[in-house]
Parts: structure tokens; C-alpha cells; sequence
């Protein structure tokens, strides 16, 4: 059973380095959709571009 089974997967086809960059392309360009599509730039300016107000009374 174990020899068919590696028989049958060494078969397959190496990832060639234009399927590596594809699959990043594809990476960016799904990040980017999904940022266009929720937009969250005023929690990101609030987390990480506003300071915090200080704490009143000290």
C-alpha cells in the first residue's frame, strides 16, 4: 500500500517559480480586494496613528 502510494505522488509536477509568483500575485491582489471591500482606515488611523487621550485628574 505505502509503495503505490508514493509512486502515485511522485508524480506530480514540481511548482515551477511562475507558479510561486502567481500564487503571490494572487495573494496581493486578494488582500488588496479585501481591504477596498471592508475599508477599515478610520479603526487603523485610530489604532495606530491617534494617540491615546491621557487620563484626566493625575
Amino acid at each position: 500500500m505505502a509503495g503505490g502510494l508514493a509512486a502515485r505522488f511522485s508524480k506530480l509536477p514540481v511548482p515551477q517559480s511562475s507558479d510561486v509568483k502567481a500564487a503571490a500575485m494572487w495573494g496581493v491582489a486578494a488582500g488588496t480586494g479585501a481591504l477596498w471591500f471592508v475599508q477599515p482606515f478610520d479603526w487603523i488611523k485610530k489604532t495606530f496613528f491617534e494617540k491615546p487621550a491621557a487620563a484626566e485628574g493625575q
